[in-house]
């Protein structure tokens, strides 16, 4: 092959060194355009290599702050509720503070008015033409202690007259109904009192029921 070729070229008086420097030429350029095309293929892959991380890391950033969004609404929803949970505990505390000072001598007003108990019942019982003097005195008492009672809000039951109510009254017995309509309370056999509009003692009555008389 290389024989034909030196006679083809000794035959035509082809230059070899000029077709080598050809040659030589074609090769130079064909290097250069792999180097070209090699060197944009680099510079577009580190391209890709300076814009994956920035969208990642763009990416990673905002799943952070959907977490963080996410932790700040549920602890403000526990605060609320913190809040809600206090102002209850605050409401049934002041209740229960009241309360206390409302009915704190709730057992101090049950004694007490058994001594205005015995009180009626010597003064109901005495003659009034014997001790006439001693029944004003206890009487006197007596009306004092009913105005302490009102002013500190124990209050005296007067159920004659007025329909049963289970949590006032204790029914001790039954009358005939006279001058009061059946069913309604006709007597009262044991004074109840209430503090504050609470009932403390229930009042023993005796309920009207209808007879052949009546």
């Amino acid at each position: 092959m290389a024989l034909r070729f030196l006679s083809l070229c000794v035959k035509d008086r082809i230059d070899l060194g000029r077709v080598s420097s050809r040659v030589y030429n074609v090769r130079l350029f064909s290097t250069a355009a792999e180097q070209r095309n090699t060197g944009n293929d680099c510079h577009g892959y580190d391209d890709g290599d300076d814009q994956n991380p920035s969208v990642a890391r763009l990416k990673m950033l905002e799943k952070r702050a959907n977490k963080l969004e996410e932790q700040v609404q549920d602890l403000t929803e526990r605060y609320n509720r913190a809040l809600e949970d206090s102002d209850s505990v605050r409401r049934r505390t002041r209740k229960f503070v009241e309360d206390a000072k409302l009915f704190g001598i709730q057992s101090f007003c049950r004694d007490l008015v058994e001594v205005a108990d015995l009180l009626e019942r010597t003064t109901s019982g005495m003659e009034a033409k014997e001790t006439t003097s001693l029944t004003q005195s206890l009487e006197q008492i007596q009306d004092r202690l009913q105005e302490v009672f009102s002013k500190h809000g124990l209050e005296k039951m007067r159920p004659v007259g007025t329909v049963y109510d289970p949590y006032q009254h204790e029914v001790v017995c039954h009358t005939p109904a006279h001058g009061v309509e059946p069913g309604l309370v006709a007597v009262v056999k044991q004074d109840g009192y209430t503090l504050h509009g609470r009932t403390i003692r229930h009042a023993h009555v005796g309920i009207a029921v209808k007879t052949q008389d009546s």
